[in-house]
């Protein structure tokens, strides 16, 4: 079989046994999907307490007027545009809360990675449109981009919730001391890294939901 066919058997399907092929399919999707629930537990397992507890500060903080701030890069960068979606856009007849995502304006992100360099594109909006009552939540795979920890840096010292979520074992952004909630995904694979964050950040979302529902009663 050549490379082309390895990747689209299901067009070459007079040469293959189609029936074999959807069958590696099928126990592939049912392991992958073991896996991912596997994983979630053990997050839910070691970092429930702490979920509670950071929800219960972002409620806090949106209560007193505060606002999110969302950041990453690549496919992290979508999760932290779907992030400050889930608090403006809560459905259900509840109040919106104010976020927004630092990787929405792409003239200002490709202004500040020309100019200056891209390590700053998320430090530097927060420089200018953070203040201290606000959250920040940023998000990497890897836990090592710089611009993410550039921006911790700076949200700490401006008196912001930090809530950093990560994959592996936190990267860089586990040695932070401008991180207040550190939520990490202990899996080597991206794929699961991202599904389980983003079921933790859905959880966080729900929580303070709840916890501003109590208040409003």
């Amino acid at each position: 079989m050549t490379d082309v066919e390895s990747l689209y058997p299901f067009l070459y399907a007079d040469k293959v046994d189609l029936g074999a092929v959807l069958a590696q399919v099928s126990a592939s999707t049912a392991a992958k999907a073991r896996e991912i629930t596997e994983l979630r537990r053990r997050v839910l397992a070691a970092d429930g307490d702490r979920l509670a507890r950071c929800a219960a500060e972002m409620a806090e903080r949106f209560a007193a007027g505060g606002r999110l701030l969302s950041f990453g890069n690549g496919g992290s960068a979508t999760d932290a545009q779907e992030v400050a979606g889930l608090f403006l856009s809560p459905g259900g007849g509840l109040r919106p809360l104010p976020a927004f995502c630092l990787t929405n304006d792409i003239a200002v992100v490709t202004a500040l990675s020309n100019d200056i360099g891209f390590d700053v594109v998320f430090a530097r909006q927060l420089a200018a449109l953070s203040r201290p009552g606000d959250i920040a939540v940023g998000l990497s795979t890897s836990g090592n981009s710089a611009n993410l920890l550039a921006a911790f840096d700076e949200a700490g010292r401006r008196g912001l919730l930090t809530v950093g979520i990560a994959g592996y074992d936190g990267g860089r952004m586990a040695e932070l001391d401008s991180i207040d909630h550190l939520f990490t995904v202990p899996s080597a694979s991206v794929h699961r890294v991202q599904e389980a964050q983003t079921t933790v950040y859905h959880v966080l979302w729900e929580l303070v939901l709840d916890r501003l529902r109590g208040d409003d009663q």
